[in-house]
C-alpha cells in the first residue's frame, strides 16, 4: 500500500460557485496538521456577490478546461511537494486530469463532473446540466444559475432559508464553455494508467451528479496497481461542502489519507 507522505492539500473550487465555500475545509484540514490552498480560478476572485454584479463577465465566458487545468498544475508546481487534490463538481474533473498529469500524491473527486465518455441515463442529471451548457445560446456570455435552479441542482432537499443563504454566498457566473468542453476529448482519462491513491465520494440524492454516475466513473479505472476507493452518503446532495454535516465527508478523507500510510 502506498504511504502519503504530503502534507499539502489543494482544493479545487468546480463549476457556479465561488471558491471561498472551501473557507472552513481549509480551517479544519490545517487543525489537522495540513497546509492548505484553495486558489480562485482566473477571473474569479472575489465574493460571490461581487462576482455576480459583473454578469455578464466576458473574461469568465472565455474560460475553457484545459486553461483552467493548466493554470492548477502552474500553481502545483509552485509547491514544495505534491499535493493531496481535493476538488468538487467539476473541481473533481480537474482532479482526475492533474492526476492523469501524474501532479498528485493522492486526490478525492467529491461528486465529480464524468469525464468524457462516462454517461448515465438518469433524468436529473440532463434537467440540471441543460441550462449550464446553454445550447443554443451565446458561449460570449456567461451563464449564472438561476435560485431555481440552484434549488434543484445543488440544494433540494434543504429548507428555503438554506437554499437562499446558500445561493447568496456561494452562486457566480460560470464559463458555458467549461460545461461544454467536459463532453470533448479535454476531459478524456486514460483509464489504464498508473495512478495516485483517488476516492471517489458520492451522495444519495445529488440531482446534478447523480451517486450512480460516480460510481461508474470509479468503476472505469482499470489498473490494478494502483489505489482506487469510492464512498456515498446517504442523505447528502450537491452542496456537500456546505452542509451542516460536511464535517462527516471531510473526516472520512482524512481518514482514508491516515489508512493509506
Amino acid at each position: 500500500m502506498k504511504t502519503i507522505n504530503s502534507k499539502t492539500v489543494l482544493f479545487v473550487t468546480g463549476n457556479f460557485v465561488s471558491h471561498l465555500g472551501w473557507t472552513a475545509w481549509q480551517k479544519y484540514f490545517e487543525e489537522q496538521g495540513y497546509t492548505t490552498l484553495a486558489p480562485a480560478w482566473p477571473f474569479k476572485e472575489g465574493t460571490a456577490a461581487e462576482l455576480r454584479q459583473k454578469h455578464p463577465d466576458q473574461n469568465i465566458a472565455s474560460l475553457r478546461l484545459k486553461q483552467v487545468v493548466d493554470y492548477f498544475e502552474n500553481i502545483i508546481k509552485t509547491l514544495p511537494e505534491k499535493p493531496i487534490i481535493v476538488g468538487h463538481s467539476m473541481g473533481g474533473l480537474i482532479t482526475q486530469l492533474l492526476v492523469q498529469r501524474g501532479l498528485a500524491e493522492a486526490a478525492v473527486a467529491i461528486h465529480s463532473v464524468p469525464p468524457q465518455g462516462v454517461i448515465t441515463t438518469k433524468f436529473s442529471f440532463f434537467k440540471a446540466t441543460w441550462g449550464p451548457l446553454g445550447f443554443f445560446t451565446s458561449p460570449n456570455k456567461t451563464f449564472l444559475m438561476s435560485f431555481p435552479q440552484w434549488q434543484y441542482a445543488f440544494t433540494n432537499g434543504m429548507s428555503l432559508d438554506e437554499q437562499q443563504k446558500a445561493y447568496d454566498e456561494n452562486v457566480i457566473p460560470e464559463s458555458k464553455r467549461i460545461s461544454r468542453d467536459g463532453l470533448t476529448g479535454a476531459a478524456k482519462i486514460d483509464f489504464k494508467k498508473v495512478h495516485a491513491p483517488l476516492l471517489f465520494i458520492a451522495g444519495s440524492t445529488d440531482n446534478i451528479m447523480p451517486a450512480s454516475l460516480n460510481y461508474s466513473n470509479y468503476k472505469k479505472y482499470r489498473n490494478e496497481q494502483s489505489i482506487t476507493d469510492f464512498k456515498e452518503f446517504e442523505g447528502n446532495n450537491h452542496f456537500v461542502l456546505g452542509l451542516s454535516n460536511w464535517k462527516n465527508t471531510a473526516d472520512y478523507i482524512l481518514n482514508w489519507l491516515a489508512n493509506k500510510n
